[in-house]
């Protein structure tokens, strides 16, 4: 995902156009409209948009709108999607992920409900008003993972509903209100005993449904969706989804509806596809529009990542001999926030979490990197005693709360005393991509300790592999492990600096346990503009070689082409500038174990995913979840992140790389074809087999001056033969409990295996570890109960965790599910606005006259009004306890004319009303009034004024659950007829809604003459 200046070598055409025939051979059924960019492929419909196309543009957009309000400047909107940010297309990746998963998704890919099939519309209603609830739930709460979640969820069945009714062949040009908005105007729903098709013998269908069901004019239209497959059963005359793909096309009436796709193999309503995929992007572009309206514009952007520096995560020993430790870590975050206060690359997320025997947490998390040095101030070095701690907890609850791609430093001297978590902790650390990195002061080979700066001093034994664990995690991770001292740990923490840095990309990243001579190479192209080298281990000799053939010996104190700085347990080497673009080789002798870590400062990075083919009910490559299967074949996506617009680059392969940095695979990639030309080209390549070993993906190509480019993803990816797959990720309710289906598949021998559970809120009733057979080639359903107290705060997010491990050889895999604590009741009816139009607009001259409309704002549900916010509009709203007398609008109007005139405004000014409170004007921050009214119902009292030349206005109002509500205000007697109720965004809004009370308000025109009406 990336600027479109990507190209890609065509080296295996031939095997996807064979792929994509023989999957047409033995396809079945599909709905919705295609899942993603290769579904298009596999349908042969090249034009065809798809859920992946329709929420990337739509996110894309309302972020870069969102960006150029926030910033209140011109900038070039170019330049603001190539800053954007990896983080930013990784949230992305995951909407779509979720939106995608409905499609593929045992308990959601049948279900008519989820896809507004069989007419099942009232249902489909009520769950997309659910997924609205949570989404606004957990983005209050912060919990933005989740959120996207529940997001792309919402996002599918919303732009289904557009492919799968007849809401486009009834003339419709907007978006179905009503969707989320039940007091909206609505449409009947046939039913089930109404006929709403014809017959239809040819692919294309065109007038087989009903007038009733096909013309706006008609006096009382009918909304119905089509039918699929056999479950539920289609009625007699009813309309079928259609397509080659649908089994009910058969039944009559024979044919369908569908508008999925532009081929008239799958969809007969092909002709209609743009139309329907057109009014899903306003759809989802509404959605967008309210969430980022509801929960501000900073929250916003948060939930995507936007311009998101690495986090600064500290997991710290707190235990009596970490004083210096401390210390270290303290001066490091000092100096972080320093050097980058005011610059893009200063963290936006700050995360410290303190653990000993047997406390671990609590975990302070901030924002404000002054608060996140009072909490590093705060740390104090006490007491300890014996060797192992609780750090895996502590690394867990880290996991738990960073963001995805978050580099984890942990500081310690002691061995894990939890080592039942590790299963759990790598899960974590390879599904949310974090990079896990060990400062240890401590030498391991010791086997003697005195442990305790305020206890008595004991000497105790100690397992030389004790560490093992952490150098495990950090391997697989793609982090480091560092033995140092309490001497040199302020000075190796550098790396934390190195690591954290904006634009930093991976060029080398190889271990090994040789002691011989080895040889490596990296690239440097034209966007890298710094270099550094991070080797652990203790070095015997190393050269460098640049691409001119200059040497350096870089064990020396001088040389021309880098700098070195020897700590205990770290070299640090950077590469003088200027660096020469092109192939710098490394050689090396090393006494032991040894890491080599190559960064450097690019723009230009990549993420990627394993998907294989969906042959259920929906074409379309679905990404694989955990470990891919060794041995079998598999798919390779990767999307470029970061290209400038002046920036050509080509990508050709993909390499698989051992642990020792040895090729043992190429992937030749193609590209995807995607019509999103704001990301760029997905590439995909075709693994004829995955590895039996670990391995990582190094990404080749050539930048604009033809050197090549690569790029090293570092965490090493874990081959196995077994897999486990959550069937559903149900909410969770305070007081009861659910319950997490899951399949554990078998792709080798029979055998035994072990399954753990773990949850970070201690909600799940049994961990584990639960035995069980499962056959050669077979499956065991299984599940796990959760039991949620009645305490449990709504919007919290359960990390729930589940790893399978066979007990007769090193397989296993993960499975994490993100589960969201809703309310049993929730309060989703956002305020009400009542206004009342007179009968006399404003002059076609606007320049000596103003206009004035009263309202009445309530809320309905339980929670009360919270805020408002005048959003558009030139005039002035004034806010009353009461209903304003005509004298007090005339006042109010002629103040307004004369503002006008002199170009003062009065924000906050004190008013002649006894019940005055506040005045707003566009660009005022949202006013708290939730102590204004007394009681959730009692409504408040607001007068807008403005010139005639601004005959328009958009209040936004919020209750205490955070529900929104657009107030909708105009001078125009035909647009108040037209939006007789206010009404959210013209193209709709997803915001829940109660219905309206009765109109009751007061409406003042202001010309020559003043006329007022009261309306009940």
């Amino acid at each position: 995902m990336s600027s479109s200046g990507v190209r890609v070598w065509d080296r295996s055409g031939m095997w996807m156009h064979w792929f994509a025939v023989a999957y047409l051979l033995m396809a079945v059924p599909c709905m919705g409209f295609l899942p993603n960019f290769w579904s298009r492929v596999l349908t042969l419909s090249w034009g065809s948009h798809t859920h992946q196309h329709i929420t990337e543009q739509a996110i894309l957009n309302v972020t870069l709108e969102t960006l150029m309000a926030s910033n209140k400047q011109q900038h070039n909107l170019t330049q603001e999607q190539t800053g954007l940010g990896r983080g930013f297309w990784r949230a992305v990746g995951e909407v779509v992920k979720s939106n995608a998963a409905m499609d593929f998704l045992s308990s959601t890919r049948s279900d008519p409900v989820y896809h507004f099939d069989s007419e099942r519309v009232d249902s489909a209603m009520v769950m997309l008003r659910q997924f609205w609830a949570q989404t606004l739930l957990s983005v209050r709460a912060k919990e933005y993972q989740t959120a996207r979640q529940s997001l792309g969820q919402l996002f599918h069945s919303l732009q289904d509903f557009y492919s799968h009714s007849n809401w486009v062949e009834m003339g419709q040009h907007t978006i179905y209100l009503h969707l989320l908005q039940p007091e909206e105007p609505a449409l009947p729903v046939a039913k089930d005993d109404t006929p709403t098709c014809m017959e239809c013998f040819s692919a294309t269908c065109r007038d087989n449904l009903l007038p009733r069901l096909a013309h706006r004019q008609q006096h009382s239209p009918l909304l119905t969706t089509g039918y699929f497959s056999t479950v539920p059963s289609k009625p007699e005359g009813k309309c079928s989804h259609g397509g080659i793909l649908d089994s009910s096309r058969h039944k009559g009436a024979k044919g369908g509806i569908n508008k999925d796709s532009t081929s008239p193999l799958f969809s007969p309503h092909h002709y209609l596809h743009v139309e329907a995929a057109n009014l899903a992007t306003e759809a989802t572009l509404s959605v967008l529009r309210d969430l980022r309206d509801t929960v501000g514009h900073t929250s916003f952007l948060k939930l995507f990542s936007v311009k998101q520096a690495p986090a600064l995560v500290f997991v710290m020993d707190t235990t009596g001999s970490m004083f210096e430790e401390i210390t270290a870590a303290r001066r490091r975050a000092f100096s972080i926030i320093q050097n980058r206060a005011e610059t893009p690359g200063q963290p936006r997320t700050f995360l410290l979490v303190p653990f000993h025997d047997p406390d671990v947490g609590p975990v302070y998390e901030t924002d404000d990197p002054d608060q996140f040095m009072s909490y590093m101030e705060d740390l104090m070095a006490l007491g300890g005693g014996d060797e192992p701690e609780m750090c895996l907890s502590a690394i867990q609850l880290a996991l738990t709360h960073s963001p995805p791609l978050s580099e984890i430093f942990v500081f310690t001297d002691a061995s894990p005393k939890d080592a039942h978590l590790f299963s759990a902790v790598k899960a974590l650390t390879l599904e949310k991509q974090c990079k896990v990195t060990f400062l240890l002061t401590e030498d391991p080979s010791q086997t003697m300790k005195s442990r305790g700066k305020r206890r008595k001093r004991r000497s105790e034994p100690l397992s030389p592999d004790r560490f093992s664990l952490y150098s495990s995690l950090s391997s697989v991770s793609g982090g480091l492990t560092v033995f140092t001292t309490n001497s040199d740990i302020h000075r190796v923490s550098t790396i934390v600096e190195d690591n954290t840095a904006a634009n930093k990309v991976t060029l080398l990243h190889v271990e090994s346990e040789d002691d011989l001579m080895s040889s490596h190479s990296f690239r440097v192209d034209s966007s890298v503009k710094t270099v550094t080298l991070h080797v652990t281990g203790n070095l015997i000799d190393c050269s460098l070689t640049d691409p001119s053939g200059r040497s350096q010996s870089l064990l020396s104190e001088h040389g021309p082409l880098a700098e070195l700085e020897h700590f205990k347990g770290l070299y640090r080497i950077s590469l003088l500038s200027p660096i020469q673009p092109g192939q710098w080789d490394l050689q090396a002798r090393t006494d032991g174990h040894f890491t080599f870590n190559i960064i450097g400062d690019s723009n230009v990075d990549f993420l990627y995913y394993f998907a294989t083919v969906a042959n259920e009910t929906h074409p379309g490559l679905a990404r694989v979840d955990g470990s891919p299967i060794a041995g079998i074949p598999i798919f390779l996506v990767l999307a470029v992140t970061g290209l400038a617009p002046n920036q050509d680059a080509s990508f050709s392969h993909a390499t698989l790389l051992g642990a020792n940095g040895e090729s043992l695979q190429q992937v030749w990639l193609n590209s995807s074809s995607s019509s999103s030309s704001y990301s760029g080209e997905e590439l995909v390549g075709w693994v004829e087999s995955v590895p039996r070993v670990p391995f990582c993906i190094r990404l080749s190509g050539r930048d604009s001056r033809g050197n090549k480019l690569e790029r090293v993803s570092t965490e090493m990816i874990q081959p196995t033969h077994v897999q486990i797959q959550v069937l559903s990720v149900p909410r969770l309710v305070p007081g009861h409990s659910a319950m997490v289906h899951f399949d554990v598949l078998n792709h080798g021998p029979a055998r035994l295996f072990n399954l753990t559970a773990d949850d970070d809120s201690g909600y799940l009733h049994q961990r584990g570890p639960h035995s069980f057979p499962v056959a050669e080639r077979g499956s065991l359903r299984g599940q796990v109960d959760l039991h949620t107290p009645a305490t449990a705060e709504a919007g919290q997010t359960v990390t729930l965790t589940l790893t399978v491990r066979a007990l007769d050889s090193p397989d296993s895999n993960y499975a994490v599910a993100y589960l969201t604590v809703f309310p049993p009741d929730p309060d989703i009816s956002p305020p009400s606005c009542s206004t009342t139009q007179v009968q006399r607009p404003c002059p076609a001259q606007c320049t000596n006259s103003t206009w004035s409309v009263s309202l009445a704002v309530s809320d309905r549900g339980r929670s009360g009004l919270a805020a408002l916010q005048l959003h558009q509009g030139g005039g002035v709203l004034t806010l009353f306890h009461s209903p304003p007398t005509t004298g007090d609008s005339l006042e109010e109007a002629q103040l307004q004319a004369d503002q006008n005139r002199t170009g003062h405004g009065s924000h906050h000014r004190p008013h002649s009303h006894p019940h005055h409170r506040a005045r707003l004007k566009k660009g005022d921050p949202p006013m708290n009034v939730s102590e204004w009214v007394a009681g959730s119902s009692q409504p408040l009292w607001g007068r807008y004024t403005s010139s005639c030349c601004a005959p328009q206005a958009e209040l936004l109002v919020w209750d205490g659950a955070g529900n929104m509500r657009r107030c909708h205000l105009s001078s125009s007697q035909q647009r108040q007829k037209k939006e007789r109720s206010t009404e959210t965004s013209g193209a709709g809004t997803m915001t829940h809604t109660s219905f309206l009370p009765p109109c009751i308000g007061l409406i003042i025109v202001s010309m020559t003459t003043k006329v007022f009406c009261w309306s009940n």
